[in-house]
């Protein structure tokens, strides 16, 4: 994953690294190769956070989306390299049931594009889960048969005297 990022120097300032796809990630150094050493780690903690929370790892875009934006402007751009695997990642293998059609798209697409069928599957999957449901206010989740329905607990019942009780 090569994430591109922008470098700033005042001439009384260290450099500063900014890196556009990852909102909050920034870091800075007295040298170049300083900065842009400290953004390389700045970039893997950020996405080791976003991990950890479960949240979805952007994918790093390209210079030409970032170049025009006003806060970016008299900067100098650089891609910084992250390697995935260097990423606390634990891959899980799992078995999965897909049907043959689906499978097969997906390794066209996978080889066309060269990548993995598990990292086209993960990838897809976290993009998915990453969006927010699109669903109208009046929607709602059907039950599924097997499902058991949530009722209110039962109101207890007065019980009736037995013989020989007051």
């Amino acid at each position: 994953m090569n994430y591109p990022v922008v470098i700033h120097k005042d001439a009384t300032s260290d450099y500063g690294v900014t890196v556009p796809d990852l909102p909050g990630c920034f870091s800075a150094g007295r040298t170049l190769d300083e900065a842009l050493s400290e953004a390389k780690e700045s970039i893997e903690l950020h996405l080791e956070g976003l991990i950890e929370e479960g949240l979805p790892v952007p994918p790093p875009g390209k210079v030409e989306e970032h170049q025009h934006t006003p806060d970016f402007q008299g900067g100098t751009w650089a891609v910084v390299g992250i390697d995935p695997s260097s990423l606390r990642l634990r891959a899980v293998r799992i078995n999965v049931t897909v049907p043959e059609r689906v499978l097969d798209a997906v390794d066209a697409y996978a080889a066309a594009h060269g990548r993995t069928r598990s990292g086209l599957l993960v990838e897809a999957v976290t993009a998915l889960i990453g969006r927010k449901p699109k669903t109208s206010g009046s929607a709602k989740r059907s039950q599924r048969p097997n499902e058991s329905r949530k009722t209110q607990p039962a109101k207890p019942r007065a019980r009736k005297k037995l013989r020989g009780e007051d």
